[in-house]
């Protein structure tokens, strides 16, 4: 498959759209149907009849992955011989740079009852945008007294979740976290993994930073207007997943495309960003229920269709800015949408029916810019569309199950007898 920059016709481009936890289980107040089933996707119906379709596991058979194991996967790279934790994902798709010893936490705003020493809820509240980034804010920069030596570094990520970067010597990602996993559960210390005093060491350095979390949040003029509130809360920072920056050969030495991806989900660009793909801006994108997904469809679709007059714009870490992308496009692109897998884990049928029609409108969109573009330039178009794992609502967390899968030209869903579906959605 040629890249951006060769000549020649029929040149070919992909779009990838991940349904992140679009698996689920037959509902009883469905029917006895699954979520996707139930809803009305007029536009799945077509991408399934048009192209190839199956089932797939997205690691292996018998494992409930997370979503970023799965990514590494569907992306061509074994995370059992890459993968060091999400943390530094989280970390570097909220902005901050990592460097070599650096380690990094996917983190949580949480409700901790003091006294008892429990987590009373793992989410002080989904919807933390406005108050997310005071409190990290407040965290940034701030010092351990009695590890002078490390730096700590602190930012806002999506809803109730942040990076946290700690930077000093001896390091190591060989420790567990302080979230319990479950609301109701022992807050816990970290413990180091292995015998090494740098594991040792990190374990320390964590447990002070945990406290030191607390007590700067306990007394936050936040916090006590969220009490006055009667809401829950945001007193501690669950600390998980502590890794280090992978390295991996870049996603364009590997496959031979240049790729792009639209995934405003921190973990997710974070790990974009780890295997040398550009993240591109689409206004009014979230990574929540409220996305907007027709902006992803849109930057997705500009960013394979180029040259263009204007390049997309690419987030850099670390420089809290934009750079200009690639004037040529790209080979590769990246949809994630997020949604469906949120209404998943908060068990709401209802909400990841509405959310799975949302998604069947934007690939409808996705599909016919990409149509119109290989009518009028020198590309040959192709559709993927699958998940990552399976967030069944009756559960609310991942399960050992399969993912659809369907992949076909944009061709054969826009241009033969399925052209009046793409015929009804207008960019």
């Amino acid at each position: 498959m040629a890249g951006a920059e060769g000549r020649g016709p029929r040149r070919s481009r992909v779009a990838f759209v991940l349904v992140d936890g679009i698996g689920d289980v037959a509902i009883p107040s469905l029917g006895g149907r699954t979520p996707l089933e139930a809803a009305r996707a007029p536009g799945l119906d077509a991408v399934a009849a048009a192209g190839v379709a199956g089932l797939m596991d997205p690691v292996e058979p018998g494992l409930a992955c997370g979503s970023d194991t799965a990514h590494l996967s569907l992306l061509g790279y074994d995370p059992r011989v890459y993968y060091r934790g999400r943390g530094a994902f989280e970390s570097m798709g909220a902005g901050l740079a990592m460097a070599p010893g650096d380690i990094a936490f996917k983190s949580n705003f949480a409700t901790l009852d003091e006294n008892a020493g429990i987590i009373v809820s793992r989410r002080a509240d989904r919807h933390f945008e406005e108050e997310g980034p005071i409190l990290c804010a407040a965290l940034d920069g701030m010092k351990l007294p009695s590890f002078p030596d490390y730096e700590v570094r602190v930012r806002y990520a999506t809803e109730h979740r942040c990076g946290v970067v700690v930077k000093g010597p001896k390091l190591s990602g060989n420790i567990s976290g302080t979230d319990p996993l479950k609301d109701n559960r022992l807050h816990l210390k970290a413990e180091p993994l292995d015998d090494s005093e740098e594991a040792k060491n990190t374990a320390a350095v964590v447990n002070e930073l945990s406290k030191e979390i607390t007590r700067i949040l306990v007394s936050h003029p936040i916090n006590a207007k969220r009490a006055a509130e009667g809401k829950n809360i945001a007193n501690v920072v669950l600390l998980r997943g502590c890794g280090i920056r992978i390295e991996v050969p870049a996603f364009e030495t590997k496959h031979g495309l240049a790729p792009c991806m639209v995934a405003p989900t921190k973990i997710i660009a974070g790990l974009g960003l780890s295997l040398g793909i550009d993240i591109l801006e689409a206004p009014g994108a979230t990574g929540d229920y409220r996305t907007l997904l027709t902006s992803k469809a849109k930057a997705i679709a500009k960013a394979l269709s180029a040259p263009m007059d204007t390049p997309p714009r690419v987030f850099v870490p670390g420089e809290d800015e934009y750079k200009a992308g690639r004037e040529n496009g790209y080979d590769f692109g990246f949809l994630h949408i997020k949604a469906i897998d949120d209404a998943g884990h908060d068990k709401a049928v209802k909400l990841k029916v509405r959310g799975l029609e949302a998604v069947d409108r934007a690939i409808g969109q996705l599909a016919r810019l990409l149509w119109e573009a290989e009518k009028a330039g020198h590309y040959q178009y192709f559709l993927c569309v699958t998940g990552d794992h399976s967030t069944p609502v009756e559960y609310g967390d991942h399960r050992l199950r399969t993912c659809p899968i369907c992949n076909m030209p944009v061709e054969r869903l826009c241009g033969s007898h399925w052209g009046g579906y793409c015929a009804g959605h207008t960019p």
